[in-house]
């Protein structure tokens, strides 16, 4: 038995059509894995947080490394750094071959891709350059330190790991006995569609088509990953957008009362935090507060939740819409 790598795209994922939370978790069934050790982001937010209990797959905690003191030492390294010129052009350099990288991994990817030679070789490229705008030994020991520390909790471990996809690389070296998935012969299904449609949804641009969008969300009845409560608030939103109080009212009264247990974690806070502003936004002010509350009373509602929750409570939401 092997270890499997599936890179996380972290916060990327709700931006990728086709490798989103929902395509992870097709994967993963691909992979015929229904537990994965988890050695990425801690956020509690993140979007996999959602997606994997949702659909039924474990997630077993205890593998990422701890990053406090490497991010620590980084920053004091870059504070140290930015008080000479030469520091400077170092840190200028880091951060360019961040932008290289960033600007490689925020275009879509299919999953073949993600986990293909070309992306592989540019993280270890970035790191490359990094270690070389930095110089050795301070600028970038802290990294090594982190993965080597990482690549032992993973060391005899089988099965699918979730980890940071610039860590691969390292991690492949470090751990000989890891490999990343074939995903050649894979292609994104239903849940990653849908999951693609809400993510599209929550976040709205200047030049989208909202009645297709309207549109698209009102055709789908949801699955476990995305369940219809959350296409029901995703459209809310966009209402709201546009300042129709009584229809984004009826779909997020709609989907508060669609809300379980088995849901993803996050759903109940998003929904009710946006219904809370919407009934403060109708000038129901005991009953916004009263929503407010029942954010807060969750007990993994996610930050964003909270943070409207407690600006609500401290004033009235009120609907500007630019004209």
């Amino acid at each position: 038995m092997t270890l499997t790598l599936l890179p996380d795209l972290g916060d990327l994922l709700r931006l990728h059509p086709q490798y989103n939370a929902g395509t992870v978790v097709e994967i993963l069934r691909h992979l015929g894995a229904s537990e994965v050790l988890w050695a990425s982001d801690t956020d509690p937010d993140h979007p996999l947080r959602d997606a994997l209990p949702a659909a039924r797959i474990g997630i077993q905690d205890g593998f990422t490394a701890d990053w406090a003191w490497a991010d620590a030492e980084h920053g004091q390294l870059q504070g140290f750094l930015s008080q000479y010129p030469q520091g400077r052009e170092r840190l200028r350099g880091a951060a360019g071959a961040e932008r290289e990288f960033a600007a490689l991994v925020t275009v879509p990817m299919l999953p073949a891709q993600v986990v293909g030679a070309e992306v592989l070789d540019a993280a270890r490229a970035y790191h490359a350059a990094t270690r070389a705008a930095l110089d050795e030994g301070p600028g970038t020991h802290w990294r090594e330190k982190r993965l080597t520390e990482l690549a032992a909790k993973l060391a005899g471990q089988t099965g699918v790991v979730i980890v940071p996809l610039d860590d691969v690389p390292g991690l492949l070296d470090l751990l000989p006995d890891s490999r990343v998935p074939d995903l050649s012969g894979f292609a994104p299904g239903e849940t990653s569609r849908l999951r693609a449609l809400a993510d599209r949804a929550w976040q709205l641009r200047e030049d989208d088509d909202l009645n297709a969008l309207l549109a698209a969300l009102d055709r789908e009845t949801g699955d476990r990953v995305t369940p219809g409560a959350e296409l029901s608030a995703a459209a809310a939103g966009i209402y709201l957008a546009v300042g129709d109080l009584v229809a984004a009212r009826e779909l997020l009264e709609s989907a508060a009362h669609a809300l379980t247990d088995d849901l993803p974690r996050s759903l109940t806070g998003l929904t009710l935090a946006r219904l809370g502003q919407v009934r403060d936004a109708q000038g129901d002010r005991e009953l916004a507060t009263r929503t407010y509350r029942a954010v807060l009373a969750l007990n993994h509602a996610p930050a964003i939740a909270i943070a409207t929750a407690e600006a609500g409570l401290k004033e009235p939401f009120s609907l500007t819409l630019e004209g």
